[in-house]
């Protein structure tokens, strides 16, 4: 045989050689990979493939993450990093109920401290470990309009913070809400000289977090600057402000309803919407910009409403940890209007369409426990069907 001839089974008996050797290294590492959730490549067979192993997910969600996790770019950069998941939207106050014995989902999403703290409660008596994590968080504000700004700052309940931005004196407004104010007692009210009552609206305290919070500041107000802590305190609390909620009228239930209203409807029905600042700042990114005349409104002090992932399991931390991380999932967040841990991002991309937040926010304060929140909840429920 020639020096070619040689050179060629050579060549061959290492190819051969090689093919084994990894065929012998992959079912190794099929065998180490076996108790994977999918039964999909892990491990040192998916480094050998290029696959990723797959981790099948349950989880309840909140209905303001709802449109983050069917974003496409959310679930491929999920996917890529092995999880796949199978949600449900739940409100944020009936997931506690949830955490059943051999039915507990992977990983709770959930509205505000106080419905993690529930989950948590329930939880811990069901011996059950949880992992608390805060990928993305949004303050409270009030969505208005500039007339309606320019009013309360000639009565000196709002002043000016930037372009399209004011502060609101939230001990000052909520006793002019409970002196049955009207908007035509106002002084300079020319642009807005209407008998309707000045009233924040909000949506169904009995039912939604973001009005649940809205009861946990002006309660905060009325308690002379103090958070509620007794349920002494929170009944009678929760008697005095009742009003604010009963006033109303017909109040929707779900979080974008206050919000739709304020956008489709306007200063006429709406001169004052109690909503998450993320509210205002996607829908400023959706549509490139706000509506003429509108305006934010800070209350001076307002909360964050942390949007909480209580891992149940052990691999949902993996993915608590991802959430919080990731930089390509956090900025997508942004243009859900949340604000992230990177807060300069979220204010530039709020700036690029034309609204100016306030980036550095001092004036914040906690909401009562979840015990006293229910005290006061129950309270205003049971007056408001009397």
């Amino acid at each position: 045989m020639g020096k070619a001839g040689k050179a060629i089974v050579t060549m061959l008996l290492l190819a051969a050689f090689g093919a084994a050797a990894y065929f012998s290294l992959y079912q190794t590492a099929r065998q180490t990979d076996s108790g994977s959730a999918s039964g999909s490549l892990g491990g040192l067979a998916g480094k050998l493939t290029g696959v990723v192993d797959v981790q099948e997910l349950s989880g309840l969600i909140t209905l303001e993450v709802e449109s983050y996790f069917q974003d496409a770019r959310v679930q491929k950069a999920l996917l890529d990093k092995g999880f796949r998941l199978t949600l449900k939207r739940v409100g944020s106050r009936d997931m506690a109920a949830r955490v059943l014995p051999g039915q507990t989902p992977d990983f709770f999403y959930a509205s505000g401290v106080v419905a993690a703290s529930q989950i948590n409660d329930a939880a811990k008596k069901a011996n059950l470990t949880t992992a608390v994590y805060s990928p993305i968080y949004t303050p409270l504000v009030i969505a208005s309009w500039e007339p309606i700004a320019k009013i309360l700052a000639a009565n000196g309940l709002a002043t000016p913070a930037g372009p399209g931005v004011w502060n609101v004196d939230l001990a000052r407004l909520t006793q002019t809400m409970l002196d049955k104010k009207r908007w035509k007692d106002f002084k300079d009210a020319q642009a807005y000289d209407v008998g309707k009552a000045v009233l924040v609206s909000t949506t169904d305290v009995r039912k939604s977090n973001s009005a649940a919070m809205y009861l946990a500041l002006v309660s905060y107000a009325v308690n002379g600057g103090e958070i509620v802590t007794d349920r002494e305190t929170a009944q009678k609390t929760a008697l005095r402000i009742a009003s604010l909620f009963k006033r109303q009228g017909y109040q929707e239930n779900y979080v974008n309803g206050n919000f739709d209203d304020y956008v489709s409807i306007g200063i006429g029905k709406t001169p004052l919407a109690f909503i998450y600042e993320s509210q205002l700042v996607s829908h400023a990114i959706a549509k490139k910009g706000l509506g003429s005349g509108m305006v934010l409104l800070y209350p001076q002090p307002t909360l964050f409403n942390k949007v909480q992932f209580i891992a149940v399991s052990e691999r949902a931390k993996k993915l608590g940890e991802i959430l919080s991380t990731d930089r390509e999932l956090q900025q997508v967040a942004v243009e859900y209007g949340f604000r992230i841990a990177d807060i300069a991002y979220f204010a530039q991309a709020a700036k690029a369409v034309n609204v100016h937040v306030q980036e550095q926010m001092t004036q914040v304060i906690d909401p009562p426990s979840f015990e006293i929140m229910g005290e006061m909840i129950d309270t205003i429920a049971r007056d408001m069907t009397q």
